[in-house]
């Protein structure tokens, strides 16, 4: 089997220089073609698989910080990011998070923005620890964090924390609206909206959705309570 380096940098990081199994590049395009044409379980084995491969070339008892803009690298870190939101989606919360905290291993400035998932990874298995360290580090101005913190209080006391849910339906109102609707349609306005170099607000709100609506299946009583808070029978 071909195999793969890791080249210092003088800024302490390291170039992930290979081929075949080790081009991640070639990876990644190639399961974004699979996952278009429909071969999703396929796209998500070639994403794990090349995780697996990488995970096997990192040291063990030294630092590796991927350098950002070095291109096979960074298709590196979008591998394991992607298989974190493949196992996501079919609620194994448990490699999810730690595909995450591997990536945050590789890439501390979070390029990928990865701690968001790992957030709703961790209020997921209920580690509220965890879960309170990672919050920290979202922008108060994330709607994805005041949904955590409203889910997060629903979760521990049965309720719609009163100041998170004031929060959310005032400073995020496209997103309150969203997730209190009774219908989240990826239709062709949708797609031409969030597609757009400027999705509307309205449009991310959905995409947000879309992109935990696997929890809401599992904890559908955070939903109804939203529903309930906007007055929707």
């Amino acid at each position: 089997m071909q195999k793969a380096t890791l080249n210092p940098t003088p800024d302490q990081t390291f170039e992930l220089v290979g081929e075949g199994p080790y081009d991640f590049v070639r990876i990644l395009r190639h399961s974004r073609r699979m996952q278009a044409e429909g071969d999703v379980e396929g796209a998500c084995n070639e994403r794990f698989h090349a995780f697996q491969r990488l995970a096997e070339l990192l040291p063990e008892d030294e630092e590796v910080i991927l350098e950002w803009s070095h291109p096979n690298s960074r298709a590196a870190l979008e591998v394991v990011h992607a298989s974190a939101i493949d196992h996501f989606l079919v609620n194994d919360f448990e490699l999810s998070a730690a595909l995450l905290e591997l990536l945050l291993e590789l890439d501390p400035e979070d390029h990928l923005e990865g701690c968001e998932l790992l957030a709703f990874d961790y209020l997921a298995m209920d580690e509220q620890e965890l879960f309170d360290e990672t919050i920290n580090d979202l922008s108060d101005k994330s709607a994805a964090r005041e949904l955590l913190l409203l889910w997060a209080g629903f979760r521990r006391d049965g309720r719609l924390p009163e100041g998170e849910l004031l929060r959310f339906r005032t400073r995020f109102a496209p997103y309150f609206a969203e997730f209190a609707a009774a219908d989240h349609p990826a239709d062709a306005a949708y797609l031409t909206d969030i597609e757009s170099e400027h999705p509307s607000l309205a449009a991310q709100a959905r995409e947000l959705w879309l992109r935990t609506e696997n929890l809401w299946v599992l904890w559908p009583g955070f939903v109804e309570a939203l529903r309930r808070a906007a007055g929707c029978k």
